[in-house]
């Protein structure tokens, strides 16, 4: 009975601990949940220290924690605008708050005296400037700006450099405003892609903006162009020629839509116009007929693109409407049919004594004959001729004869692609002093034309051999001993030739030796010479370049 009894107590008495048990551990939980609406409790944390420690090879590094070294005071993170709490279902479905991530601040951090030293020569080093150090260029002397803003309209351009600089402070946008800095300007198509067409607000802002300049800045405005301008080409001319009376030159290239009011007004206002350069610009001949006759005594000189009535132009100039004319260039677009230009020479001669330099660039001039036409003594002043074409020519030594037989003042003579003259036909020109002469071969058309080898090169040379500095002969069929002879009078010259194109040439490396041993060149082409050893076919630029290539040859 005794036994049974003390089973039941021991019994009794597990049962009592465990309830027990059971009581402090639902109080445990009871007290861990919060209250709905209470506040968490906060947790302390210990205090850190403001620097870390690296042990290195033979030093111990103290490395800050703080985020700039500048600061003294402990970094606080920024305040920032309260956010409602996300309220998160967890997998029995209770709605709990999502915890957030906390930042820890960074502490303040421990210096030692030698580190405090160097960081006042640092900080001495990179103290910011003051506000007034940092508006230098509000403080410069407005001739100074001007000065430099010359500089860089001279290498640059005036637009839209000006335009930009006008931007930055009233200082800057007073100097810009000078019209020493706008004497010569040059405006593209900037405001949408050239030949698209544009909404009416787009023309009127264009408009009016050109007006604006032409009132505010281009009062000593002096070199005027417009590029790829298809429409208010009118207006732009018109309003620049009655606000600039000191325009000399107008230039519009790759333009459409020059008509004959436009010419109007440039013979209306500008008494001082010099230079037209119409190249690649489609315009009103009528016009431009119209301006030469009233207005054409006053043009030094005129550029433009070959294509319909400009035969009625030159025949123009045959009849003296422009008599102090220096210089007339007419070229014809690389896109379109080769065409022939009837032009009466002699008419010309006549009418344009003045004539300096005188250009038809991929052209087929044709000799036209003209009544009552007077003996003309040549072009006494001519300087400068060029016939150079990228196709066939016609032009002989006759017609070379014809045009240069009064040019005793000849510097450039540009033949490029013109195969049917002869050395001796050049020896026979009455200049004495030809400085730059260019008769390379570079088109299948003009090369091979003429495949038999050439002699007579020597005469060129022994005639010009004191006064040329530029002579390109490329792909010229001159044979090796010619070559040699030629070279060699070059070389007994007192140094004067700086540039020699012999690319494609019979050149061999015994006159080759020679020239270069007594003349300062400057540029040598030796491309595609078969007759050289291999590593010296190709171009040499600068003295010091083709010393190296003497000492090969040596």
């Amino acid at each position: 009975m005794e036994s049974t009894e003390e089973g039941k107590m021991s019994g009794s008495g597990q049962g009592s601990s465990r309830d027990t048990g059971n009581a402090v551990s639902l109080k445990r939980k009871s007290e861990a949940k919060p209250k709905k609406g209470g506040k968490k409790p906060k947790k302390t944390r210990a205090a850190q220290l403001g620097y870390t420690v690296h042990q290195g090879e033979d030093m111990l590094l103290i490395v800050s924690s703080s985020r700039s070294q500048y600061e003294d005071s402990r970094w606080i993170k920024p305040k920032k605008g309260k956010k409602k709490k996300k309220l998160v279902k967890n997998k029995k479905g209770s709605v709990q708050t999502k915890k957030k991530k906390t930042v820890r601040p960074k502490p303040k951090p421990v210096k030692n005296d030698s580190l405090i030293e160097e960081e006042k020569e640092e900080t001495a080093q990179l103290v910011p400037l003051d506000a007034s150090d940092n508006r230098w260029g509000e403080s410069l002397p407005e001739e100074v700006l001007v000065h430099i803003f010359r500089k860089i309209v001279v290498q640059d351009g005036a637009v839209p450099f000006l335009c930009r600089a006008a931007r930055v402070c009233r200082l800057w946008q007073t100097a810009v405003s000078s019209p020493v800095l706008w004497r010569s300007v040059t405006i593209g198509y900037c405001w949408i892609e050239p030949r698209r067409s544009q909404l009416p607000k787009t023309t009127t802002k264009i408009m009016d903006t050109i007006s604006w300049l032409a009132e505010n800045r281009f009062t000593q405005l002096q070199d005027f162009s417009l590029c790829h301008w298809i429409h208010n080409v009118d207006h732009a001319v018109q309003v620049v020629s009655q606000s600039c009376p000191h325009l000399r030159s107008l230039k519009l290239s790759h333009c459409s839509g020059f008509t004959k009011q436009a010419f109007d007004g440039l013979g209306l206002h500008s008494h001082s116009l010099q230079r037209i350069d119409l190249q690649y610009s489609e315009f009103q001949v009528e016009g431009l007929l119209d301006f030469l006759e009233s207005n054409g005594s006053q043009i030094r000189e005129i550029l433009f693109t070959h294509g319909q009535k400009i035969d009625r132009v030159l025949a123009a100039f045959s009849r003296g409407c422009c008599p102090n004319i220096e210089l007339l260039e007419i070229n014809r677009k690389l896109d379109t049919k080769l065409c022939e230009l009837h032009v009466c020479i002699q008419g010309l001669q006549v009418a344009c004594p003045k004539l300096k330099t005188f250009r038809m660039l991929n052209l087929i001039p044709m000799n036209k004959t003209m009544r009552g036409v007077e003996e003309s003594c040549g072009f006494p002043l001519l300087e400068e001729l060029s016939l150079a074409t990228t196709s066939y020519s016609f032009t002989s030594d006759k017609d070379l004869r014809h045009i240069l037989f009064g040019s005793t003042k000849l510097r450039v003579l540009d033949l490029r692609g013109c195969s049917r003259i002869t050395p001796a036909g050049l020896a026979a020109l009455p200049c004495s002093d030809l400085e730059c002469l260019f008769w390379g071969q570079y088109f299948t058309s003009s090369v091979g034309s003429s495949l038999l080898p050439k002699t007579g090169l020597h005469l060129l040379t022994q005639k010009w051999s004191q006064t040329l500095q530029q002579l390109d002969i490329a792909n010229q069929l001159f044979t090796e001993e010619d070559l040699e002879c030629a070279v060699s009078f070059l070389s007994q010259a007192t140094g004067t030739l700086r540039s020699l194109n012999l690319s494609g040439t019979r050149i061999t490396p015994e006159p080759l030796r020679a020239l270069l041993g007594q003349t300062t060149l400057n540029y040598l082409n030796l491309s595609s010479c078969r007759y050289l050893p291999r590593g010296l076919k190709r171009t040499y630029r600068g003295q010091e370049d083709i010393q190296q290539l003497l000492v090969k040859i040596e």
